[in-house]
């Protein structure tokens, strides 16, 4: 994997054709737009915060790739990304959710992912001092010559004789921790309690909701900060937790919150799936039922894409450098139907194709996620080795295409109920019936496995 930080747009194109089918323009679009962050960053510092990013907006039917594209991207840019419903927002007064706090759950796994890539780095340091705990368990320290004496010197030499006795046995344990002879030993080891049901939810106007007020910070934790309790357990367990517990300890957790709320400032990415939903049809006769707060969380919308200060936990965090990436299929209701203060902050405007059947041939044998090579993968696992043809691909390709035609064009999730059905019987005979050996998928296998699939219109309408 290239350096995300060092992503020309014609590498971040190269990486996206591995995981995604198509949709040249689309891809070229989202390209720009995260170089076009980089440029920001490293442009002059008179003239960088007049850099605003270009949004996008992604349009095409359902299945074509938009919510992937902007998955994908994210995870090329390794940036805070969150992907919201703009269904499942209210307009202020209502009851639901408020568009803030997508800004808010942007922070919050901002903030865990700082402190995850914090506690890798001293993971080091950490499994060193639970190794110590764990020596500490099994074989207690004594104190060694000249420590917690008086000037008496009261120290007796058997006591020296103990205390060499027992660092050496220690280090033979330690050897033994090292090589794993230890594992399956039960220790009871003391940790922090995790602590449950502590939230006090606000609910108020703005989306308080979101804010986590935890009742335990209020009320100073009651019975003391960081309970812990005892647990017994195998070595190997135990150390996996007392090393993650170690790592907390280790990271300085306010720099962790300051550097998550820079990150999601200059590189957070928000996916706003179904944004035609809360647009308003030019033809439909008024509003009424629940259309009646569409243009309402439009004009919520507005300041948060155009740039202003949202609360969150963990501090004050400005939208004005966040990309936002709009996604709709817009077939009842146009991209000009939005507010023109919304259409006007996403001025990338991309059309998705719809998929053909060479595409769906192209996704189930060419991206390195290919649901033909999960199925591989997971069948693997039970000693059966699975073998498609080309032929069966193609087949395979034709009849998605066919029942997208004949019922309702869904995409490439089409190909899922397609794999579904085509592998339910084999699934279900792994590894009772079969456990090993070598299965190839031909176009004979296909044709038997799905052709009730293909000649019962009624049955593929249920089957989504």
């Amino acid at each position: 994997m290239i350096e995300a930080k060092n992503l020309t747009p014609q590498q971040v194109v190269r990486e996206l054709d591995k995981y995604i089918v198509g949709q040249k323009e689309a891809k070229r679009s989202v390209a720009i737009a995260l170089r076009n962050r980089w440029r920001r960053m490293n442009s002059g510092e008179e003239i960088r915060e007049e850099i605003v990013p270009n949004n996008i907006l992604l349009i095409g039917p359902t299945g074509v790739g938009k919510t992937e594209i902007a998955r994908r991207l994210a995870k090329l840019a390794m940036a805070p990304f969150v992907k919201v419903e703009a269904s499942k927002f209210t307009e202020v007064g209502y009851v639901g959710r408020d568009v803030e706090s997508m800004i808010r759950d942007l922070t919050d796994l901002a903030v865990n992912m700082v402190k995850e890539e914090m506690q890798e780095r001293v993971k080091e340091k950490a499994a060193e001092l639970t190794e110590e705990r764990i020596l500490d368990i099994l074989i207690p320290p004594v104190k060694k010559a000249g420590v917690g004496f008086s000037s008496d010197n009261n120290f007796k030499a058997e006591d020296a004789n103990d205390a060499e006795l027992n660092e050496r046995t220690r280090e033979r344990f330690r050897e033994k921790l090292k090589n794993g002879d230890l594992d399956d030993r039960e220790i009871e080891v003391e940790l922090k309690s995790a602590q449950k049901g502590g939230m006090m939810q606000v609910f108020g106007p703005g989306g308080m909701e979101e804010m986590g007020v935890n009742l335990q910070d209020v009320l100073g934790n009651l019975g003391g900060k960081g309970k812990k309790s005892k647990r017994k357990l195998p070595i190997k367990e135990a150390r996996e937790l007392l090393i993650e517990e170690e790592a907390e300890k280790l990271i300085d957790h306010e720099s962790a919150v300051q550097e998550a709320l820079e990150r999601v400032q200059k590189q957070g990415i928000v996916f706003i799936d179904e944004i035609d939903k809360i647009a308003e049809p030019s033809t439909g006769g008024g509003k009424s039922g629940p259309d009646v707060s569409r243009q309402g969380v439009q004009r919520d919308l507005l300041p948060i894409v155009e740039g202003s200060t949202v609360s969150t936990k963990h501090g004050i965090v400005k939208t004005d450098h966040i990309l936002f990436i709009g996604s709709g299929a817009f077939h009842v209701s146009k991209p000009s139907d939005l507010i023109p203060e919304l259409q006007g902050r996403f001025p990338i405007r991309v059309e998705l194709n719809s998929l053909t059947e060479d595409d769906f041939f192209d996704i189930l044998s060419k991206p390195k996620n290919a649901l033909t090579k999960q199925y591989q993968a997971m069948l693997a696992t039970e000693g059966v080795t699975i073998t498609f043809t080309e032929e069966a691909i193609r087949e395979l390709a034709r009849i998605a295409a066919l029942v997208n035609a004949q019922v309702e064009n869904i995409g490439a999730r089409r190909l899922h109920t397609i794999m579904s059905s085509l592998f339910d019987e084999l699934l279900f005979a792994v590894p009772d019936d079969i456990n090993s050996g070598e299965i190839t998928i031909d176009p004979a296998y296909v044709e038997k496995q799905l052709a009730g699939l293909v000649k019962d219109k009624d049955l593929s309408h249920y089957i989504l």
